[in-house]
């Protein structure tokens, strides 16, 4: 009995991911997550007995720290920071365009929509991106002089990353990811060189 509970509680939570991702979070219904879902409507509250809210929560930590995580298994996948710099924003860019577009970040278009409007979501989206500072600047406190400049690196990383699925989603190509990987790779060079 225990595996389909858990099956089912993950297919809630993977079909509300993609929904929140592609569409945003007031314009996905709970009726359309139980459809996609293949759930039973009730079975919604009895795992998110919050309901919206809480799956929504639950979805931006769970979906933005397995995003965290793929990046960072990503970033160290390739030994010269540069080039693992620069493959990551080419893979984001092939994986972007596979998608048709519609994935992106796990979590960016609901933060975007919530950040004044719903505190808890606000708080959840806040504390992923912290996160994904905090393990990035790990990454790069290998070659940067100290951890401010490490954390600023991070920070731009993301920044450039974000920005750029935001426009090759409008534009529908993936330049603006490879425009983002080339000039990440050129922030990241002096400091890189100083440190290896």
């Amino acid at each position: 009995m225990a595996t389909p509970t858990r099956d089912t509680r993950s297919r809630i939570r993977d079909a509300a991911a993609t929904l929140f991702r592609r569409e945003g979070y007031a314009a996905t219904g709970l009726k359309r997550i139980a459809s996609e879902s293949a759930a039973p409507f009730g079975s919604i509250y009895h795992f998110f007995p919050g309901g919206k809210e809480q799956l929504a929560e639950d979805v931006v930590r769970t979906a933005g720290a397995a995003y965290g995580h793929m990046v960072a298994a990503l970033l160290n996948s390739v030994a010269d920071p540069l080039e693992s710099l620069a493959n990551a924003f080419d893979r984001a860019a092939a994986n972007l365009e596979a998608a048709d577009y519609a994935d992106a970040c796990p979590i960016a278009t609901l933060a975007l929509e919530v950040a004044s409007s719903n505190e808890t979501l606000r708080v959840a989206t806040a504390q992923v991106f912290d996160g994904w500072v905090t393990e990035g600047t790990e990454w790069f406190a290998r070659w940067a002089p100290d951890r401010a400049t490490a954390r600023w690196l991070c920070q731009s990383m993301i920044m450039l990353l974000e920005g750029a699925f935001v426009l090759s989603r409008a534009a529908r190509s993936p330049e603006p990811l490879h425009a983002a990987g080339r000039a990440m790779v050129e922030l990241a060079r002096p400091v890189v060189s100083r440190g290896t």
